[in-house]
């Protein structure tokens, strides 16, 4: 999935070092290639005073855009204020990709010292009375101007901007709505701190052997590594980290340490310690809904929706309905099956949702003959990375060059020049395989350079990939799931977004789109992933090199459609939950959290052997980053990703013109017109819901 951190909102305190000082390296040019940050020269305390300086540089920006004596036209104001902040830019691109991938306590503490500056600061643009003065103007004598598509839209955009950033609040209003974005945005931060501190903090330490049993070997030989680096050596360590904990939840014929561990996951920030998460969310939902309502808006998730695809509550309600109840019954019937299994093995006990992994693996190789672990051998990183490069090669005529002598934000990071079919430079693209105590989990793609162009010059990207697969482990490399394969492709499909823009104006380049539109791009690379004719690319046995036999590639296939009621049921599950959270219409009411979403989850009919993807606790996407009311975006993208592969099946896999007209119309213009125009534009008509239900199996016969 794509990052965001979202910060809305108060004045900025000189403390810092002197803004002339020469050895914070965000103070100069950077002498490194392509203009990249300066990685190996930025140390810590360069942070604070490289946003005090960018947040100082800005203002007075602000101020010639507000004291220009010219009567207020889109160059002197909206596109003034576009170009404007371009020094504070630099260092919260690199501190926000530090805070999520490679942070310590000092980058924390220095996070919670930035999130009010930043939060103030902007709410002194949004609620700069003199300049929504000026950009109003212009935005009411829009009919009258000759500008560009891209043009009315950043004017548009911008307006709008102010008006929902609290510009026509009256003073009262404005006072409070400043404290609540600086509430939010430290809430935000801690919310992610006590994630990852939980995640780091525990550790199921295995001593007997026998307790390994089921567990292949490379999994086994993984968890002794873990030890060894923790202190136990001769024990074996499994953790909350997703590479560490699913392969254990499928494989582990210990149903007690099962249980024991999938708990832990989903107890997260709800334990009622000092990295609980529970009066946090509600404090931030409340906050959030009176926000809105202070704008005018409902609830929060109207105030969001106004600015998606999906324009209101109900739109979201109207896609996720119809999938929910395919899905349903198809996760009762995986239940039926499940047990029956259980049953037939002797087993006296329900299926509970620490079973569910083991079960579904021990079914599909039932019914399919696959073992998870019988691909692994064909999907070494390395060889996935470089299938990925070659069908981005036959898709767009782009191809990747590693690069040594560009500095990186971590060893652990490869770096590759981007080039165009012509050997022109396109961008500048990170990838960051595998978990760290200093990174968050999940998958993520952000940029450290935005594209976009400024005195006639295109300013090119620099973008990362951000990853949580499994590691190298003894003398082999590291091989992948299948599930690690698509997420790698999924996340390149970010990086295309930002590294194709082709935008005259930053704020609106790249992956500045709705939410619901965002996934596109990279939904719609997993297709790829999971093609024949690809998968022949990547998978390569690590130590042969044989190309995976068509054999397995069927098995792959034939078992495309299983357990997809349990995929869809725990992802529209906690879409539902998202959407419930942010529909709340009262903030004087109390709330318990395990009761609040207890009931909303029953009145969905989640059924007990499936739990909801995100608790709440540890819902990170809406209460850390920027899906809050925007969870369903992966399914309203879906429905797009599955109709608009449907125009690269009616001719062919890696047929050029699609792929151009794909590129040309939905991965460079960014955010300049709306979604579903561009997407029309490509495909020639509206999404249809159809491809996907037939995708996923949901599909009535």
């Amino acid at each position: 999935m794509i990052a965001a951190i979202i910060v809305i909102a108060a004045g900025c305190n000189q403390t810092g070092k002197d803004m002339s000082d020469s050895d914070n390296p965000f103070f100069g040019e950077y002498s490194t290639p392509f203009q990249v940050p300066p990685f190996d020269d930025i140390e810590d305390e360069h942070y604070l005073p490289a946003y005090e300086k960018g947040i100082a540089m800005h203002k007075q920006e602000i101020d010639e855009i507000i004291n220009n004596t010219e009567e207020p036209s889109f160059e002197n104001t909206i596109a003034a204020l576009d170009r404007s902040g371009e020094q504070l830019g630099r260092v919260q691109y690199v501190f926000n990709g530090a805070l999520s991938s490679n942070t310590n306590e000092q980058l924390q503490e220095i996070a919670q010292k930035v999130a009010p500056m930043e939060s103030g600061h902007f709410d002194d643009i949004n609620l700069n009375p003199d300049l929504f003065s000026r950009a109003k103007a212009v935005y009411e004598k829009r009919e009258e101007l000759d500008l560009t598509v891209e043009q009315k839209t950043l004017l548009d955009e911008t307006y709008k901007n102010f008006v929902r950033g609290g510009a026509e609040l009256d003073e009262v209003k404005q006072s409070r709505f400043r404290e609540i974005n600086q509430k939010i945005s430290v809430l935000s931060l801690q919310f992610g701190d006590n994630i990852l501190a939980e995640n780091n903090q525990y550790k199921l330490f295995i001593e007997n052997e026998k307790d390994l049993a089921g567990l292949p070997e490379g999994v086994i030989a993984g968890a002794a590594e873990a030890a060894k680096a923790a202190g136990k050596e001769g024990n074996w360590l499994f953790t909350t980290h997703k590479p560490s904990m699913i392969p254990f939840l499928q494989y582990a014929k210990n149903q007690e340490l099962r249980e024991k561990l999938h708990k832990a996951y989903c107890q997260r920030g709800d334990n009622d310690n000092d990295l609980d998460n529970k009066k946090i969310l509600v404090e931030m939902s409340k906050l959030r809904l009176e926000r809105a309502q202070l704008l005018g808006y409902e609830t929060h998730a109207h105030f969001v929706l106004e600015k998606r695809m999906a324009k209101t509550p109900g739109d979201v309600y109207k896609l996720l309905n119809p999938i929910w109840e395919a899905a349903l019954p198809v996760s009762k019937k995986e239940v039926a099956e499940m047990q029956s299994l259980i049953n037939r093995e002797g087993g006296d006990f329900e299926l509970a949702p620490w079973d569910w992994w083991y079960y579904a693996e021990k079914l599909r190789k039932e019914k399919y003959d696959l073992d998870e672990e019988e691909l692994r051998p064909y999907f070494e990183l390395e060889n996935v990375r470089n299938g990925l490069f070659q069908v981005c090669t036959n898709l767009f005529g782009i191809y990747f060059e590693e690069r040594n002598d560009i500095p990186k934000y971590h060893e652990d990071a490869q770096v590759f020049e981007v080039k165009e079919a012509n050997g022109s430079h396109l961008g500048v693209l990170y990838m960051d395989f595998h978990p760290r105590s200093s990174k968050r989990g999940g998958a993520w793609m952000e940029a450290y350079r935005k594209q976009y162009k400024k005195d006639g010059k295109d300013i090119t990207p620099v973008i990362t990939t951000v990853f949580n697969f499994s590691k190298p482990t003894g003398d082999k490399p590291a091989l992948l799931s299948f599930e690690e394969v698509s997420t790698m492709f999924h996340e390149m499909g970010h990086a295309l977004h930002g590294l194709f823009s082709d935008c005259t104006y930053e704020s609106i380049s790249g992956t500045a789109v709705p939410w619901d539109f965002v996934e596109l791009p990279s939904s719609i690379m997993e297709n790829w992933a999971a093609e024949p004719e690809v998968i022949k690319i990547y998978g390569k046995h690590y130590e042969t090199g044989e190309t995976i036999p068509d054999e397995l590639i069927q098995k792959i296939k034939n078992a495309g459609h299983f357990n997809q009621g349990f995929i869809n049921v725990e992802y529209l599950s906690a879409a539902f939950l998202d959407m419930v959270w942010h529909t709340l219409e009262q903030t004087d009411v109390e709330i318990d959290v395990d009761q609040f979403e207890t009931e909303a989850l029953n009145k969905i009919g989640l059924i007990p052997e499936i739990v909801v993807r995100y608790r709440s606790t540890y819902f990170s996407h809406i209460f850390s980053g920027g899906y809050s009311a925007g969870y369903y975006s992966y399914k309203w993208s879906e429905v797009l990703d599955a109709d608009a592969f449907e125009a690269f099946k009616e001719t062919s896999l890696f047929d050029s013109k699609t792929a151009g007209s794909f590129r040309e119309n939905i991965l460079s213009r960014g955010g300049t017109e709306d979604p579903m125009v561009l997407y029309k534009r490509f495909r020639g008509r509206e999404p249809s819901i159809d491809p996907l239900l037939k995708r996923s199996g949901l599909s009535k016969p």
